[in-house]
């Protein structure tokens, strides 16, 4: 796990290159609206891209995590289907419902049933690197978003750039992003996290969590500002200094939520003195957001060093497959 975290800027590399190398369809279109079908590491990658393109994207992009697609997917549609094994039940069972609906399918996969589903459809797919846990492989499929929503005109913006940029600033500044992740992993050492940022980056808050559930063997949880403003802010009359807070910043982040979280840290102060910034870096929106994620990720492998856990090991869910399999 140390390995492949600390190789996240290559694989943004190799990950453009194999982008760049897709041999994709006429694009047809225009699309109504583009639905991405994961989950977990396989389906975070979507999340992200989705939002770090809302503002530029010519349709509306959701990201489904479930066995079945909205009701208003059809032949005016765009479905992204990732699967890092290519064999995930349930977003098989949403490509097939895509396709069943005559919607425009792209696979992004390592193998499976779905690759195997793509070649003998004529679906356009993208093969990315396989054998490894699909959450170390999120500079592949996250990367590949990109390139799919660029060449059905989704988005016109040069992410390759950005891309590019990020993944040579933090090849140079790992050493110092490793110590970052380090000192916050010692931070939330016996305490439970709660993870919040600006709305805009809420995916980069759900891959920190989803890293400290797998590698870090952690419960925690999550929310984004404005929302939680109106809810759980009220929550925490409840809170206690077990809770420790890590707040995910970016200098340009809305000038109103900048307000807001400085009057929610006041908040949090009154019940844990565990209130922990992490503001990010990078020359553009993407480059700040993959920053994050790779100090997260850093801070989730720390943490299960501190904890004593592996951070490869994930029986309990090997085990509900297991189960389901067993049920025709």
């Amino acid at each position: 796990m140390y390995d492949l975290i600390r190789d996240f800027p290559d694989h943004l590399k190799e990950a453009l290159a194999i982008g760049r190398n897709a041999q994709l369809s006429a694009p047809g279109g225009p699309y109504a609206n583009v639905v991405v079908t994961g989950l977990g590491g396989s389906g975070i990658g979507g999340r992200i891209a989705a939002q770090a393109v809302a503002q530029e994207a010519t349709c509306p992009i959701e990201v489904y995590s479930n066995y079945y697609l909205p009701a208003y997917v059809g032949k005016g549609s765009l479905v992204i289907a990732c699967s890092y094994s290519g064999n995930t039940e349930e977003t098989l069972a949403a490509m097939n419902e895509a396709l069943g609906k005559g919607a425009r399918v792209v696979c992004i996969t390592s193998g499976g049933t779905m690759l195997e589903t793509a070649k003998a459809k004529g679906l356009d797919h993208i093969v990315i690197p396989g054998g490894n846990p699909p959450r170390t492989m999120l500079a592949y499929s996250l990367t590949q978003q990109f390139f799919v929503l660029k060449h059905f005109g989704i988005i016109q913006s040069d992410f390759e750039a950005s891309i590019g940029k990020a993944a040579a600033q933090l090849k140079g500044g790992q050493k110092a992003i490793e110590a970052a992740g380090k000192e916050l992993a010692e931070k939330l050492h016996g305490k439970r996290p709660v993870i919040y940022s600006e709305a805009s980056t809420e995916a980069v808050c759900i891959r920190f969590r989803q890293q400290l559930n797998e590698n870090s063997k952690e419960l925690c949880w999550h929310h984004a500002i404005p929302e939680m403003n109106h809810n759980e802010l009220v929550g925490w009359a409840g809170g206690s200094d077990r809770l420790s807070v890590v707040i995910f910043r970016h200098k340009d982040d809305h000038e109103r939520s900048q307000i807001r979280l400085a009057i929610n840290k006041d908040v949090f102060a009154k019940y844990t003195p565990h209130i922990h910034e992490v503001w990010s870096q990078g020359d553009d929106l993407l480059g700040r957001q993959l920053f994050l994620i790779h100090l997260g990720d850093w801070a989730s492998w720390y943490l299960a060093e501190k904890k004593g856990v592996d951070a490869t090991e994930i029986g309990v869910i090997n085990m509900l497959k297991g189960k389901l399999a067993e049920v025709k």
